[in-house]
């Protein structure tokens, strides 16, 4: 490790010029993804939940806690993340924490605890057997 920065490795291989510092730490400290989709046909999604509306509660609600951006959180859409019959879903990682929800207070207790303070929401924790 450099003395600069406990954070950088050194890397002296082949592949990588000598010394050249390698980021080991996650552009964000924490990155959620709430799925958005629409399936047809009556099928069980995420969009029937109000999903996209708990997608802009959390992003606002992250922005106005200064929480979003690099070293920090990010809050993204995603497509069908697969676990429809636990929707609405969102997924922190890299903590690989599940989440259902159902309303804006749900959306604020995961950024104030989780995205915020790092803590898990255990009572909307996706049970692990809910796929599609």
């Amino acid at each position: 490790m450099t003395s600069s920065s406990a954070s950088n490795l050194l890397v002296t291989s082949a592949a990588e010029p000598q010394g050249r510092p390698v980021q080991t730490d996650s552009y964000y400290e924490r990155h959620i993804f709430f799925c958005l989709n629409q399936r047809g046909g009556g099928d069980a999604s995420c969009a029937n939940h109000r999903a996209q509306e708990a997608f802009e509660r959390c992003k606002s609600q992250v922005k106005a806690a200064g929480l979003a951006g690099p070293g920090k959180v990010r809050v993204n859409k995603a497509g069908c993340l697969d676990r429809c019959a636990g929707g609405p879903i969102a997924v922190v990682y890299p903590d690989a924490v599940w989440y259902t929800f159902v309303d804006e207070s749900d959306i604020d207790e995961i950024v104030e605890s989780h995205l915020k303070n790092g803590k898990i929401v255990e009572r909307l924790v996706t049970p692990v057997y809910l796929g599609r």
